[in-house]
């Protein structure tokens, strides 16, 4: 009887952990710009937890600033880049950081950082949680992981 008690307060504990609720991310990588000095990006997918989320930011101390993007293409065909102020994520949604949609730049890349190396990037939330991935540095030109 003693086990079971014990168990079922564990299993309690788990499912009050906020890793286990909350946003997750996955897919991390950070593509390097091709001319040095240029703004390189960051991909990634988040996953929505069991509450409604608003991503406000993105930092890395892979360079001085982020910024959340998103490529969209008008009715013509020609390719424009906009800056998000935040990007809600709904509950249970799964929403995606890829070349030619959202993304994160980065800009004032630091100069040590260089293809296969590993870097944490920090997602801000308008609540005030975080959520942290390990993205993967690729080449220039790198395609979607």
């Amino acid at each position: 009887m003693r086990t079971l008690a014990g168990l079922v307060a564990v299993l309690g504990l788990g499912a009050c952990s906020p890793q286990a609720d909350g946003v997750k991310v996955d897919g991390a990588w950070i593509r390097l710009p091709a001319v040095a000095g240029q703004p390189g990006a960051a991909y990634f997918t988040l996953h929505g937890g069991r509450e409604a989320e608003t991503l406000v930011s993105v930092s890395t101390r892979a360079a001085d600033k982020a910024e959340i993007h998103e490529s969209t293409k008008d009715g013509t065909g020609m390719a424009k880049m906009t800056q998000l102020a935040s990007l809600d994520l709904p509950v249970g949604s799964e929403v995606k950081f890829a070349p030619g949609g959202k993304h994160v730049m980065l800009f004032g890349l630091v100069p040590n950082v260089h293809a296969g190396e590993k870097v944490p990037l920090t997602l801000h939330f308008a609540s005030g949680h975080e959520a942290t991935a390990v993205a993967d540095v690729a080449v220039p030109g790198a395609e979607q992981r």
